[in-house]
């Protein structure tokens, strides 16, 4: 087994390859991957059952063994995914700004790779895919470190990742794994500056938090999902349900599900007790402010729940006395994910837009539409929630950097 040291290496020196591979080259992988995930999806399931019996031994929640959990189906999705990056414009030597001085130099701002990116990330084999095939599209290299839990199917994926693009001629060290999940090589790699030049986390709180006070490389801090969803004065109440109980319950353990619901006084009485028999059918637990309390059974919400991403089939509710209200709620006990009005006021749906500090805001429609492959950008490493290079889903162009090349004929500067 490699040492850390030596896959950072290895990364480098691929990443000077991958950074020079032209549009056909990169697609040509792309498209080889997809259809050897395919191929060898027996293989993959097989190991990912491995995964799986363990986490079911270790007592893991069934919406994380969810999270954890390969198909058929998803696997298809996987492979459908990294075809819609081969797919999509390479940004790879676009122009962004170009001119003349008046010392006759061209000046040209061109879209380069950021060079070697670590993708730390925990349960979700389907990120193993997702990331090596956009790092490969925006022309870099990419060391994977994901979970204990998921081990056996991401050993699986990255080699068949890499059988795939060494059959079209690139080095396979341009999609590498560690394979040792100890907390102390996920330490070591968050060190490892000489090779990497961002760092990217993928998963919790803790992790994230864990990355961005310990690292030594720059990080792109993508956001937990404690995503609200505020019902409106006067909204279409059976819109406002079948909304939040999709942004709830269809796929609870990601991070563009809802986990608090805030509406407005005048509608509580008559809106509640609806939300409430609609997540009923799914077993939703509700933890409701007071006011809340006095309207359905619930059970009694603390401060922490408000901050608080559930992954689970759990939900905050409280009531508020108008938009503002829920907007400061929002900014407060929020993690700038994704939020959501659901209102019939374009007054209110413009004020939302403008006031809620989050990477995604939404009128009228469930935060689960947070994803790289539903905004056109085919899959994503992750939803940054920060302000600095990058925000929201992180698609190809998010990848990469700028360089300026000057072209001139002799001149110096006096």
């Amino acid at each position: 087994m490699k040492t850390l040291s030596e896959i950072g290496a290895a990364a480098k020196v691929a990443s000077y390859e991958t950074a020079l591979l032209s549009q056909n080259d990169k697609n040509t992988a792309l498209r080889a991957i997809a259809e050897s995930l395919r191929k060898n999806n027996s293989f993959i399931l097989e190991e990912n059952k491995k995964d799986i019996e363990k986490a079911e031994q270790n007592g893991i929640k069934s919406a994380m063994i969810d999270r954890l959990r390969l198909t058929q189906e998803r696997i298809d999705s996987i492979a459908e995914g990294v075809l819609q990056i081969a797919a999509l414009p390479d940004p790879i030597g676009e122009c962004l700004h170009g001119t003349v001085n008046t010392d006759g130099l061209r000046i040209n701002k061109i879209r380069v790779p950021l060079g070697v990116i670590a993708i730390i990330y925990e349960a979700r084999p389907n990120v193993t895919a997702d990331a090596a095939a956009l790092t490969l599209k925006s022309g870099n290299s990419v060391i994977l470190r994901g979970g204990k839990e998921a081990i056996h199917s991401n050993i699986a994926i990255t080699k068949t990742m890499q059988d795939a693009i060494k059959n079209t001629g690139i080095t396979k060290n341009a999609i590498q794994l560690i394979e040792d999940t100890s907390r102390e090589t996920a330490t070591e790699l968050m060190r490892l500056s000489e090779y990497v030049d961002v760092l990217i986390p993928r998963g919790g709180a803790g992790l994230i938090r864990s990355v961005v006070e310990n690292s030594k490389i720059p990080v792109v801090e993508t956001g937990t999902g404690n995503c609200h969803i505020y019902a409106d004065d006067g909204c279409d109440q059976k819109m406002a349900a079948d909304i939040v109980f999709n942004a709830k319950t269809q796929r609870p353990s990601v991070c563009n599900a809802a986990e608090s619901l805030l509406v407005h006084k005048n509608i509580a009485k008559t809106f509640l007790p609806e939300i409430k028999n609609r997540l009923d059918e799914k077993g939703v637990e509700i933890r409701g402010c007071k006011k809340t309390l006095e309207i359905i059974p619930c059970v009694p919400a603390t401060d922490e729940d408000f901050y608080t991403e559930f992954l689970d089939y759990i939900i905050s509710v409280k009531i508020v006395q108008n938009i503002d209200e829920a907007i400061a709620h929002i900014n407060k006990y929020g993690t700038h994910h994704s939020d959501a009005i659901i209102t019939e006021s374009y007054k209110n749906a413009e004020l939302f837009k403008r006031k809620v500090d989050s990477a995604a805001v939404y009128v009228n429609a469930s935060t689960r539409f947070t994803d790289g492959y539903v905004f056109g950008l085919g899959a994503e490493i992750g939803i940054s929630t920060q302000k600095m290079h990058a925000r929201g889903p992180m698609g190809l162009n998010e990848l990469t950097t700028i360089k300026y090349t000057i072209d001139g004929n002799g001149q110096i500067r006096r």
